[in-house]
């Protein structure tokens, strides 16, 4: 996804992981965001992402029903994301903050010296 955001369409993410929605809940379009295929366990000095543009956000809950037999049936519901983004430019971590699960995590990033027009 990362290699297709590069080319420099926007492009549609639907994002499922409690922790990025709580991200998302945070940002309006306009925002930028850091976003990197790196696990967040794993992100540290170094790591290399990108800068995306929040084009637009839409946050719902989908709820599905499953029939198993004709008494009974499951019904489950999924919160989920879909954001539209423009990458902006290539980065690496300078620094990581706040990694517990229920806020967002802040990333200190390399600045660039070098800009992309779009």
């Amino acid at each position: 996804m990362i290699s297709e955001l590069k080319k420099g369409k926007a492009r549609t993410l639907e994002l499922q992981s409690a922790h990025n929605i709580i991200t998302l809940t945070s940002v309006q379009p306009g925002d930028c965001i850091f976003l990197t295929p790196v696990d967040l366990d794993d992100l540290t000095t170094g790591d290399p992402g990108i800068i995306i543009d929040i084009v637009s956000i839409t946050i719902n809950m989908k709820r599905m029903v499953e029939a198993i037999t004709p008494f009974f049936y499951e019904e489950r519901e999924r919160m989920s994301a879909r954001i539209k983004v423009k990458y902006l430019d290539s980065t690496m971590v300078k620094g990581v903050e706040g990694r517990d699960w229920s806020k967002p995590t802040i990333v200190e990033v390399v600045k660039s010296y070098c800009y992309h027009a779009g």
